[in-house]
């Protein structure tokens, strides 16, 4: 008789390697159920999240083979700015699947500080998983993007058959060759620092404008990020403040025909966004500036700079973009426009 009627597995399976099947196995042999939350399931295709949910759901249920009937992989959307909200989905996932479950147990295993969330859920037994001495997902994306002639076969050996299968098809899409792109200039980004005697710390500025029910966005043409939608924005330069910089740079990546004291007089409100996982090209702590219009036509924009695009997107719309935005814009969008 099995220990538990449900075990709860969470992790990004950024990818699905032997440690996690591991863990999945035991979970199978103590519980008669599990519930695997596939976490970042709606975050934009980046070097740190190849994979979609979908993809990786497909990870899970080929490693498994013939196990997959009792397991139940669904998807847990990032809240990075929210913890409770993000608890709170997880424990309306595993809600939705227990149904009469009684006993309920949380498996994982408590590598390092990403490893916190075990312990927000004082509710399900947590059971700690034994250490596999594996590369972590982390190492294994870095091969996955590496020129060495032995990186595939590090993949290979640690992950399960059936999932090698797939990243090695992963490699041959235009999926791949964008984030392969976007991998390489982050490490050139990086490593033009890496002899700075200090992290840098990077400042830059977003613009929310708001008119007529609609926000205005911009389509990214340079990495990190191309391709992705995105709020016009970017660096802070050395003699302009905050204020200048939002504004400068919302002209130049929009070419909005509004004169700059209406701008002024539209400014509705500003945040700081400061997750120190919010980019990927390092410590970047963004300063957001909300401007609001009242009903009327939308004045003309065209994209400029670094945007090869800009468009008015209607906020319903703008609110379910959440894979298609760079960084933690939407996030942004949903301090200042509300969920979707």
């Amino acid at each position: 008789m099995r220990r538990y009627d449900l075990a709860v597995f969470i992790g990004r399976f950024e990818p699905f390697h032997l440690g996690h099947l591991s863990v999945l196995r035991r979970a199978l042999a103590l519980s008669e159920r599990v519930v695997v939350l596939v976490g970042s399931a709606e975050a934009p295709r980046t070097a740190k999240n190849p994979w979609s949910f979908a993809e990786r759901a497909v990870m899970i249920q080929a490693a498994l083979g013939e196990e997959t009937g009792r397991v139940t992989a669904l998807p847990l959307r990032d809240h990075l700015y929210n913890e409770n909200a993000w608890l709170a989905e997880a424990q309306a996932r595993v809600a939705g699947a227990a149904g009469d479950a009684k006993s309920i147990a949380l498996f994982g295993l408590s590598k390092d500080a990403s490893s916190y969330y075990l312990k927000a859920f004082p509710q399900w037994e947590l059971v700690d998983a034994t250490s596999v001495p594996l590369l972590s997902a982390t190492e294994l994306r870095r091969q996955l993007f590496s020129e060495e002639p032995g990186a595939l076969r590090l993949i290979k050996a640690n992950v399960p058959a059936p999932v090698f299968e797939i990243i090695d098809a992963f490699r041959k899409t235009e999926a791949y060759r964008q984030t392969l792109d976007e991998f390489r200039h982050v490490e050139s980004y990086r490593a033009a620092w890496a002899s700075a005697p200090y992290a840098p710390v990077f400042v830059t500025v977003d613009a929310v404008v708001a008119h007529s029910g609609h926000v205005l966005l911009v389509k990214r043409k340079a990495q990190p990020g191309r391709g992705l939608w995105a709020l016009p924005g970017g660096f802070v330069g050395q003699d302009e403040t905050l204020h200048d910089a939002a504004l400068r740079e919302l002209r130049e990546e929009t070419r909005l025909k509004i004169p700059a004291p209406v701008l002024r007089g539209s400014l509705r409100g500003e945040a700081v966004f400061d997750h120190p996982d919010r980019s990927l090209r390092g410590r970047t702590i963004t300063h957001a500036f909300y401007f609001e219009f009242p009903a009327g036509e939308l004045p003309a924009i065209r994209g400029g700079d670094d945007a090869a695009r800009a468009r008015w997107v209607p906020i319903s719309e703008a609110q379910a973009m959440r894979a298609s935005l760079f960084e933690d814009h939407f996030f942004i969008l949903e301090h200042f426009l509300g969920a979707g």
